[in-house]
């Protein structure tokens, strides 16, 4: 008798177990999501805030494990400021890059990165700026008139963000948070995004459209891990707004590090409507994202506005992650 029950036992045990496991899977799976969430509030809570403040939050990662990730996204952004001239920078190396004046109205260059703010010649022959200015993370480069007028700023920036980290039955489920953006990841299934970068495009009512991006950039101080109550505090860093006004031949672009199919759906996303406009031969008429130069976005997006005045809002937020 004890050898049927023992024997019966076993079999329901083999009968449920994928069943249980399962159910253990989507309760871990959903607990990530959950901190994800409560994540996202925050830094977007903290992001907003003046800096030095942020908040203290407490998660539940039994299952999960928080970590920093570096260097995920580099986004270049560029955009005359007036209409006088149009401005390339290129050529870069660790001393010098080269800028093209359409009108040769540039005359000097200020940089402004981790180390500061320093102010340099162009080289009216060449168009050389050699410089001693170190080029790596962040910067922003503004083109100055002979009058010290800005005519032109060109922005790079390299975004971290978070990651979390699930067991489940069939290996690791990811969670990334970069920029604004949710990218998804189970061990067995392609990548999913189910929350992209804060690119926003308007019509205005008072006539004219507006172009802008919030980008977040996360930076983790020591190790974070996982523990049932993970104390972490969210602090601002202060940001940046390298643009904020009226702009002209605006041109952005993003690699995305996280997985190579990452950053060709976000060109996806952003000109799906020019996709449509392209398709049905209405692109004279059409005001919104539109590829810079090759349809893929490969080269960058810039603004379609026939006839319009394009205004141009750029906010970089930095906020610190640490127990």
């Amino acid at each position: 008798m004890l050898a049927m029950v023992v024997s019966i036992m076993g079999g329901v045990w083999l009968l449920l177990n994928p069943y249980i496991s399962d159910f253990e899977d989507n309760t871990n799976w959903n607990a990530a999501n959950g901190i994800a969430d409560r994540l996202e509030d925050r830094i977007d809570v903290a992001a907003d805030s003046p800096d030095g403040t942020g908040i203290r939050h407490k998660l539940g990662m039994r299952t999960s494990m928080l970590q920093g990730v570096s260097n995920l996204e580099i986004w270049s952004i560029s955009a005359d400021l007036q209409s006088t001239d149009i401005v390339k920078i290129s050529d870069y190396n660790a001393s010098s890059f080269a800028v093209e004046s359409v009108n040769s109205t540039a005359t000097k260059v200020v940089i402004h990165n981790q180390n500061g703010i320093t102010e340099y010649a162009i080289d009216q022959v060449s168009g050389l700026v050699s410089h001693n200015s170190q080029l790596t993370d962040w910067y922003v480069i503004t083109v100055l008139n002979d009058n010290d007028e800005p005519i032109h700023r060109s922005v790079k920036y390299t975004i971290s963000g978070l990651r979390i980290i699930t067991s489940l039955g069939n290996g690791e489920h990811e969670i990334y948070l970069i920029n604004n953006a949710r990218i998804e990841h189970f061990a067995d299934s392609a990548w999913e995004i189910s929350k992209f970068p804060r690119v926003e495009f308007d019509n205005l009512a008072t006539g004219g459209v507006r172009l802008s991006i919030i980008l977040t950039n996360i930076e983790v101080n020591g190790s974070l891990g996982s523990a049932n109550q993970l104390g972490i505090d969210i602090i601002s860093q202060g940001s940046i707004n390298p643009f904020s006004g009226q702009c002209y031949n605006i041109r952005y672009s993003l690699t995305n590090s996280v997985a190579p199919v990452i950053s060709p759906q976000y060109d996806d996303q952003w000109l799906a409507e020019y996709t449509l406009n392209r398709a049905s031969g209405t692109l004279d008429e059409f005001t919104g994202l539109a590829p810079f130069e090759r349809a893929s976005g490969y080269d960058g997006i810039t603004v379609s506005s026939p006839g319009q005045p394009i205004y141009f809002d750029v906010s970089i937020n930095e906020v610190v992650v640490e127990q």
